[in-house]
This record gives C-alpha cells, sequence and structure tokens, in this order.
C-alpha cells in the first residue's frame, strides 16, 4: 500500500509525510537535547536529512513506514516527527519526536493518538510496539493513556553511543 498521500488529521495537528520542505527545520529542531533518550542522533549535516527524506520516500511508496512531519493544524508551524515503522508487519512500531520549544503541550500524546487511531482503521495489526526510555516519563505517559503495557525491558546502545534503559509497551488495536 503506497502511504506517501497519507495526511492524518485531529484536532490541533496536521500529519504529513516528510519531505525536502520539512530539511531545514529537521536539521534545526532534531538536537542532541531532543535525541538524549532517544535510539537516534542528531544530524551532522543537512544531507543526512536529505539521505533519510529519500529512504523516507522510498518506505512511503513500499508501504513499510508512515514517516510524517507533525504541524499545527491552523499555522502550520513544524512541531516535530512521528512514524509508524514496519506497518507491513502484525506488530508496527509507534515513534515520536517534539521539538523543545514545543514541549509540555500535549502534542506528543495527539500525534501518537492520531497516528494509532489511522492505523487501527487501516492496518492489519496485533499490537503496537513502543519502545522508550525508562526516564522518558512523558513518553511513557503517552504508552500508557493508549492501553499500553509493559511486555520487554533491554538496554540499547544508541546511535550517539548512550546506554538507553528501554521498557518496551505493548499498546493494543482498538476495534471501533
Amino acid at each position: 500500500m503506497d502511504l506517501s498521500n497519507i495526511t492524518i488529521k485531529s484536532e490541533r495537528l496536521l500529519l504529513e509525510p516528510m519531505s525536502e520542505k520539512y530539511r531545514e527545520d529537521v536539521f534545526r529542531e532534531f538536537t542532541e537535547d531532543v535525541t538524549q533518550l532517544m535510539f537516534a542522533a542528531p544530524p551532522d549535516t543537512i544531507d543526512t536529512i536529505d539521505e533519510r527524506i529519500r529512504i523516507n520516500r522510498e518506505e512511503l511508496k513500499k508501504g513499510t513506514d508512515l514517516n510524517v512531519v507533525v504541524l499545527n493544524n491552523i499555522t502550520k508551524e513544524f512541531l516535530g516527527r512521528c512514524a509508524l515503522h514496519e506497518t507491513h508487519t502484525s506488530r508496527p512500531e509507534l515513534g515520536i519526536w517534539i521539538k523543545k520549544s514545543a514541549h509540555g503541550y500535549g502534542y506528543g500524546r495527539e500525534a501518537i493518538t492520531a497516528l494509532k487511531s489511522w492505523a487501527d482503521q487501516h492496518l492489519d495489526a496485533e499490537y503496537y510496539v513502543y519502545p522508550v526510555d525508562k526516564t522518558n516519563i512523558a513518553s511513557r505517559k503517552i504508552a500508557e493513556s493508549l492501553g499500553g503495557v509493559i511486555e520487554n525491558e533491554y538496554k540499547k546502545i544508541s546511535m550517539s553511543g548512550r546506554v538507553l534503559d528501554e521498557v518496551e509497551y505493548h499498546i493494543p488495536v482498538s476495534n471501533t
């Protein structure tokens, strides 16, 4: 299923596929501070973002991953990114990051809730995987608000070389 034209709206947000239009926003906002508790590392150059966009476009076309930007529904301000990885499997993985200046407004929860709602209607998932560092309380609250239950714990080395102490939530599919 080609996912390259998917747009998802929620009360305050618009989720649309990542494109070159947002390359500078991602480069500026995907910082060391934002990625501290994530597997991903901040980009060294804008070329790194360009390569990621190229890969994202291929994944969207193949239908294996839905990588989207999170925008303010009215102003179209860039707020971050979220993704649904491995959409073709029975256990897709949810992920999110929100730029530092937009933390504390509930955008992460709203974006993941909207993305999951879309997936519930369009995918044949058994459940969603949501890995998060134990100390990332805000992200853990997102998983728990969606009925997520911790099913696994492990240590993982991030792309920045940090040891992440992760818990893996399994979030149920809603059948409504």
